[in-house]
């Protein structure tokens, strides 16, 4: 099991700085990119918090809940961005009288039924609302994180994409950018159950990617490419664009994991990234300042997404009934993969 001496040796920060961030001390003076750091390893390393101890002032009784993901255990490891909402969940568990009672990942072979047996529980990802309904004793006390097309009815935890969209796109024609492309893959719904896809809608930000274009004139559909998510999905794409000679001058990814993909594309076509073509992607993984060159994105705030969604779940156990929506805003983070177009 990963200690906090662990992860203090993998983010380059001592021990008790460590600490500090995990337990989200106030007081601790430190840089968003340090801190970025220390939950990217933690999350790496699959660390598990301990659970504090209680005074007999404290409340004893705990709620168990249950957390769903729509995508694979194997998945999560490859990808930082669930993995470090997962995290953020856990840490904030930790700190409430909340214990985890059951985890289920796309694909295993936990019961469902055990869903039944709990105070509540936090969906991550692309789940159909409906098919989670019928394993939970009381449908309120469900938390989404995600952007539901209809969550009227649900708590829900989101981050600003549609924003942070439009603050690329912004920065991007600020600078002289007028030809600038999009790729990214189909928010996707599945049914608990059996895992079967319930029907795929366009990502949030591609959807704020068209209507900012059409706003500016600027959209040229022939510039959109949509296929898998990932560093796979991402190659593929950026040769489709290679090989159709429509090169943009600039590329927005819908993930860092994305832009890997385009990026090794680009580097195997000889095309310079930055002179010849500036990318931007969105989550801000630890990686993504390491790349050749680093990487401009777009910073999410994954591990308090998690956090939020606790907080909102024992709002909930607690007698609230109205439905909370809450957006996490975001962060555009400039770095050399981005710059005014050639002239």
């Amino acid at each position: 099991m990963a200690t906090i001496k662990d992860i203090a040796e993998k983010a380059g920060v001592s021990p008790a700085a460590v600490s500090r961030i995990l337990n989200n001390d106030s007081s601790l003076s430190v840089g968003e990119e340090t801190r970025k750091r220390v939950l990217e390893a933690a999350a790496n390393l699959n660390y598990k918090p301990t659970r504090r101890r209680k005074t007999n002032k404290e409340e004893t009784h705990f709620y168990e809940i249950g957390i769903v993901s729509a995508i694979s255990q194997e998945d999560e490891v490859q990808d930082p961005y669930f993995m470090a909402i997962r995290l953020g969940i856990e840490m904030a568990c930790s700190k409430l009288p909340f214990k985890i009672k059951t985890m289920i990942y796309a694909g295993n072979s936990t019961s469902f039924d055990q869903l039944k047996q709990v105070d509540g529980v936090i969906v991550i990802g692309g789940i159909e609302p409906s098919s989670v309904q019928q394993y939970c004793q009381d449908h309120n006390n469900i938390v989404f994180i995600n952007h539901l097309p209809e969550s009227g009815e649900y708590d829900v935890v989101a981050s600003g994409l549609d924003k942070a969209t439009e603050d690329v796109l912004n920065y991007l024609t600020e600078i002289g950018h007028t030809k600038i492309g999009f790729i990214g893959g189909y928010d996707m719904y599945n049914r608990l159950y059996d895992n079967q896809m319930m029907g795929e809608i366009l990502d949030i930000r591609n959807v704020a990617y068209e209507k900012v274009m059409r706003e500016k004139n600027l959209y040229q559909p022939e510039l959109v490419k949509i296929g898998e998510w990932g560093p796979t999905g991402g190659y593929q794409l950026m040769k489709q664009v290679i090989e159709a000679g429509t090169l943009p001058t600039a590329l927005v990814c819908a993930s860092d994991q994305m832009a890997i993909g385009a990026m090794r594309a680009l580097h195997e076509a000889n095309i310079n990234i930055t002179q010849d073509l500036s990318i931007i992607g969105f989550n801000d993984i630890e990686a993504a300042e390491f790349l050749n060159p680093p990487l401009s994105t777009v910073r999410i705030h994954t591990d308090e997404m998690g956090k939020t969604a606790v907080k909102l779940l024992y709002d909930r156990l607690k007698g609230r009934e109205i439905p909370i929506k809450a957006v996490l805003s975001t962060k555009l983070v400039i770095r050399e993969s981005s710059s005014a177009p050639k002239k």
